[in-house]
């Protein structure tokens, strides 16, 4: 059996260790790659300052960049009786080049080590959300577009109330990404600090170059005070993991409405047939279960900042072990939440549209208020106005006239959809997403 970093000489019972350890071994998984580029930078700033030999950085950066190939192709594993993901790393440096791969340690502790995997695994994967975010709002502005004139019923409790369009519904949930990206690029920009240096908490003896590092991983800037950059773990992933649930929220909502909507007593939307199954009972039966899925999974993420928070509450500064579940909950939602993105987009995409909804009759009452505006603008009281048409929609003498005429901003005539892709463009150039790309790059090249 491997020895552990901090091991001494006394042997730890076998259930405590599996009991201590739990699934953090399968969680350092996600981290893998990561770890290695911190690795990486925190080497080159050490020989920097005399901590490594000039001829000791190229063969130790070397054989990073293979374990980073390793890790690209998802061959990575930690081995039994290796206890986590830093450990692995470091037995593998020392397998190939003996005693200098054990002084990749010098100036960090595994706390700073893992709250480094941390921030640059959340920056990647925030970056891909927001990448999915893009792809579904694209599709949503391109329905919005294409059925801006197509009218539906709008709803308020439940009950018809007034014109509505599928221009305007698309649009609605594309203008709510807009928003969300926002909490992204928020969260994004909490998380691109970087802690490394920060070692157990308290900094180290040592001379190190933080800013080095800060450069060489793409950080925006560092968590500066040591203390607060231990305190930040917690912190990080319960901001980001209310960004993620804003967009759940959004998904959610979607995906009920799609689940309405596809409803015999609605159709006004057709789902594609790939998206629905059968029942084993009714032949006829075409179930929305890829949107029930995405609305489940999607209420499951809006409930991690909740598991997050009460994992973290009421800690002192300083590190616990509490943090360790954190990864459980946290690591794996990022993929659930592009899961569900990616299908929400693919259905946008294929989803039919009913254009012929308001030929029914039933819908007429929706066209009151149009004719009740119309009778105010034309000089009468608008509460006169409003009894005069109320009174003949209870004596079945209404005939309302479908010619909508909403010619303000956001109205059905009006969709403002040019000004708000121009605010999730604007948002999404403020992510800098470049510059960690460049800086990422220039670490790795051969």
């Amino acid at each position: 059996m491997a020895n552990k970093l901090w091991e001494k000489n006394f042997v730890v019972n076998r259930e405590i260790e599996r009991f201590t350890v739990g699934r953090d071994r399968e969680m350092d998984l996600y981290l893998a790659k990561y770890d290695v580029l911190g690795s990486m930078a925190h080497i080159t700033m050490l020989e920097s300052i005399g901590l490594l030999k000039c001829d000791e950085l190229p063969p130790l950066l070397a054989e990073l960049k293979r374990i980073y190939a390793i890790a690209e192709r998802g061959e990575f594993c930690i081995e039994d009786g290796v206890e986590d993901v830093h450990s692995q790393v470091e037995l593998m440096l020392t397998r190939r080049l003996g005693d200098m791969g054990k002084k990749i340690h010098s100036g960090r502790s595994r706390n700073d080590q893992v709250l480094v995997d941390l921030k640059l695994f959340t920056r990647h994967e925030l970056k891909e959300i927001a990448d999915a975010v893009k792809l579904l709002f694209d599709e949503l502005i391109r329905k919005s577009d294409h059925y801006k004139n197509t009218l539906m019923p709008g709803y308020t409790h439940l009950q018809i109330a007034m014109p509505s369009s599928f221009g305007l519904w698309f649009g609605a949930y594309a203008e709510s990404l807009a928003d969300d990206m926002l909490f992204l690029q928020a969260a994004y920009r909490m998380t691109n600090r970087n802690p490394l240096g920060s070692a157990a908490g308290y900094g180290s003896s040592f001379p190190l170059n933080r800013e080095l590092t800060t450069r060489l991983l793409g950080f925006d800037s560092m968590d500066y005070n040591v203390v607060y950059a231990q305190m930040g773990r917690g912190k990080m992933e319960r901001n980001v993991a209310f960004a993620l649930a804003s967009v759940a929220g959004t998904l959610a909502k979607l995906a009920f409405d799609a689940c309405l909507f596809n409803s015999q007593n609605f159709s006004f939307v057709k789902l594609p047939k790939e998206c629905t199954t059968g029942s084993s009972i009714m032949p006829h039966k075409k179930n929305p279960d890829v949107f029930e899925l995405i609305r489940a999974k999607s209420n499951k993420i809006q409930s991690l900042p909740q598991q997050v928070m009460l994992i973290m509450n009421n800690l002192p500064c300083g590190y616990f072990r509490d943090l360790q579940i954190i990864k459980e909950v946290f690591l794996p939602a990022f993929g659930e939440l592009k899961d569900c993105l990616q299908m929400t987009a693919y259905i946008i995409n294929k989803m039919e549209v009913n254009e012929h909804i308001l030929d029914n009759e039933m819908y007429d009452p929706i066209f009151s208020v149009e004719e009740v505006n119309r009778l105010a603008a034309d000089g009468m009281p608008f509460r006169d106005a409003y009894k005069q048409v109320g009174l003949e929609i209870e004596a079945g003498t209404f005939h309302a006239d479908k010619h909508i005429r909403h010619t303000h901003e956001g109205s059905i005539g009006n969709l403002c959809n040019d000004r708000i892709q121009a605010l999730m463009e604007q948002t999404l150039a403020g992510f800098h997403f470049e510059r960690v790309e460049q800086a990422e790059s220039k670490l790795l090249k051969d």
